[in-house]
């Protein structure tokens, strides 16, 4: 855990770049569950406005990377601070791709509009999409209590959403063999399942980034969604 510093300012940052990246997690939480309102309900006005608020996440990001490598300039920190502020600009990436994610899967609400959508693909692409959201709460309250016991439940967690995801991709493949006409909705639901996957494997890395923070020691990947 975080001790206290001679310097007290230099908690206030610490605090301060916190909240940034948990007030980052809930908004960009939101754009995917948003987002995916917006597809099965075929709602314009939402899947728009999702992917406007990917610019305010994008905006949050920029202030919260400004504001890490400021503290790092001016308190030089070292060891488990150090850790501390790099791991929250890595967060501070999953995040924002998160963001990107929700983005990619509103856009695609105007193609699937005009098509039927089956119940049994809508309740997979719901659940996996609860999953996932579960996965960005779990992981960040394991951030702001640096519980490494929650952060590693994470990582093994991820193995559901794999699964949902992989039954739910077998399924759009047989709607489209069953019906030619269903390639196209079935192509857009394939890629919007893809980001929610995605999502939680951001959430993944997180958890990684945590156990770092917390042990010094950088576990591997086994994801390959790191971008930093």
């Amino acid at each position: 855990m975080m001790t206290d510093h001679t310097v007290t300012a230099f908690d206030d940052d610490l605090k301060s770049i916190t909240a940034g990246v948990n007030e980052m997690g809930g908004y960009a939480e939101s754009m995917v569950g948003q987002a995916v309102t917006a597809l099965i309900r075929g709602d314009l006005s939402l899947a728009q406005a999702v992917v406007a608020e990917d610019v305010a996440l994008d905006a949050m990001q920029y202030k919260l990377d400004e504001q890490i490598v400021l503290t790092i300039a001016k308190r030089q920190p070292m060891a488990l601070d150090l850790r501390e502020l790099i791991g929250a600009l890595r967060m501070a990436n999953d995040l924002e791709r998160t963001g990107d994610m929700a983005k990619n899967i509103a856009k695609r609400t105007k193609d699937v509009v005009d098509f039927a959508h089956p119940k049994p693909l809508l309740r997979g692409l719901e659940h996996l999409s609860s999953l996932a959201q579960t996965q960005l709460r779990d992981v960040l309250d394991a951030y702001v209590n640096k519980d490494i016991a929650q952060a590693r439940k994470v990582l093994e967690d991820d193995d559901e959403i794999d699964q949902v995801y992989t039954s739910l991709f077998r399924e759009l493949l047989t709607y489209m063999m069953e019906d030619p006409r269903n390639i196209s909705f079935c192509t857009n639901l394939l890629f919007c399942a893809k980001n929610i996957e995605r999502v939680g494997d951001h959430a993944t890395n997180i958890a990684e980034t945590i156990l770092y923070i917390v042990t010094g020691e950088a576990e591997p990947s086994m994801h390959g969604t790191r971008t930093l």
